[in-house]
């Protein structure tokens, strides 16, 4: 916890930029019944019953001090996935010594899963190229990620959407109008709060 709360504090650095990443599942929805659209004093009506036409995944990064984010969505989210969506974030830092990426401690966020996708020259080259920072077992609320697919969530997913290429086209929308204003994340909660509001976890930690 200590480490992510002191990278937070850390002054940008456009050599050493701090990102946060998190993904999450999505039930793809349609409606059987065709909604009722608003109108003045009332609102678009929907019936109770709908179609599930699938699953999929919402891959999420977000760079706080930049205002900065990039999503997909992916069919799955293997450790395939994973690493091609890696692949892309490491693109769009060309000029950066090392990428470090805070995210939650799952069996695919590894560089064990470059290997699974590329070529080992590569994948060592990944490897590379990313410092991984685990948030803690029952610490995931401490990855920024998740604050921007709440956001996601609330803004743009709050209502049946039943196709992924539409899910896809409103999710790039969001995060493009999000982008240009560049809506930053002003993390307030340091190393000293938490060693204060979670002492107790402090105690229990030095009795063991």
């Amino acid at each position: 916890m200590e480490d992510i709360l002191d990278l937070y504090e850390e002054a940008y650095n456009p050599k050493k930029p701090v990102l946060c990443f998190d993904e999450k599942p999505y039930q793809l929805i349609e409606d059987i019944v065709t909604p009722i659209p608003m109108k003045p004093g009332s609102p678009k009506r929907y019936d109770s019953e709908y179609g599930r036409k699938g699953t999929c995944s919402i891959f999420m990064v977000c760079e706080p001090l930049t205002g900065w984010r990039y999503e997909e969505v992916r069919k799955q989210r293997t450790k395939m996935d994973y690493a091609e969506f890696m692949d892309k974030v490491s693109e769009k830092y060309p000029d950066a010594e090392v990428i470090r990426l805070v995210q939650d401690n799952l069996n695919t966020h590894n560089a064990g899963s470059f290997y699974e996708r590329f070529a080992p020259e590569k994948a060592r080259y990944l490897k590379s190229r990313f410092e991984f920072h685990y948030t803690p077992k029952k610490g995931s609320w401490l990855n920024m990620a998740e604050i921007e697919l709440s956001a996601l969530d609330r803004q743009c997913l709050d209502r049946r959407i039943g196709d992924v290429e539409i899910l896809e086209r409103e999710a790039k929308a969001w995060e493009e109008e999000r982008n240009q204003k560049k809506i930053m994340i002003h993390w307030r909660f340091t190393t000293p709060d938490a060693r204060l509001k979670l002492e107790r976890h402090y105690k229990s930690v030095i009795k063991i």
